[in-house]
């Protein structure tokens, strides 16, 4: 597995940098990638499925001139900034292998994330819900999946020094929770993490054995899709 450590500028950008490398592995036959990024200014992520005016305070957004974006993979919406720490995995799924269906690549791949993490902050980490992991049940890690026929996308964020107070502005109660949220308010359901990004990045990287970094990502891909999906409000508010 190969290594990226890519933020580039935009948000647009950097959503559609995670789609052009499953699209880039799965037409090219290319291996596998873990990359790292981390936004320079605020915005929000819609799940795949989501509705914008339902998850969303649009007019909050608006005043404070943050954008509403979609990604390409499902699960709820989130909103990104300084603070969160990015990661998306690509892999292969093998006939047979532990990635063959939604169900059992996440549980393989949070399985791995919540050990690799419980080496840094101890045994009280744990999988949550289907995709999250918590420190008792605090989440601090959200994440969601996107799968091709060879390739799969897994990515998700770390809380590490977030403003936790931006999201009870911006973002509604989920409109689906999973049961151990128990309708807690943003504030207190999240937290941040107690590590450092450095210690995240090797975490990850050793689970995964990547550690060959790879140059650059596939740019005019990327730029397509941002002209063609990321930049357009029919994509952006398509439900």
């Amino acid at each position: 597995m190969t290594c990226l450590d890519l933020t580039l500028p935009t948000p647009e950008e950097n959503l559609a940098c995670d789609e052009a490398l499953l699209e880039s592995c799965e037409n090219n036959g290319a291996g596998e990638i873990l990359r790292f990024w981390e936004p320079r200014n605020y915005f929000v992520v819609l799940g795949y499925g989501n509705q914008a005016a339902t998850e969303v305070d649009l007019e909050a957004c608006a005043a404070e001139n943050i954008p509403v974006l979609r990604r390409c993979s499902g699960g709820g919406t989130v909103l990104q900034g300084p603070g969160c720490l990015n990661y998306a995995l690509v892999l292969r799924i093998d006939e047979g292998g532990p990635l063959h269906s939604i169900t059992t690549a996440n549980c393989f791949i949070m399985r791995r994330h919540r050990d690799a993490l419980r080496k840094l902050l101890g045994d009280s980490i744990r999988v949550a819900g289907h995709t999250d992991l918590a420190l008792v049940d605090s989440k601090f890690s959200g994440n969601a999946q996107r799968r091709k026929k060879t390739h799969l996308l897994f990515h998700g964020t770390f809380l590490v020094d977030f403003d936790l107070s931006l999201i009870e502005k911006l973002l509604r109660t989920p409109s689906r929770q999973p049961d151990y949220r128990e309708n807690r308010a943003h504030r207190e359901f999240l937290r941040n993490l107690a590590s450092n990004r450095a210690a995240i990045h090797g975490a990850l990287q050793t689970i995964w054995c990547a550690g060959e970094s790879i140059g650059e990502a596939p740019l005019g891909l990327i730029h397509k899709l941002v002209e063609e999906k990321y930049s357009r409000a029919d994509w952006n508010f398509k439900f």
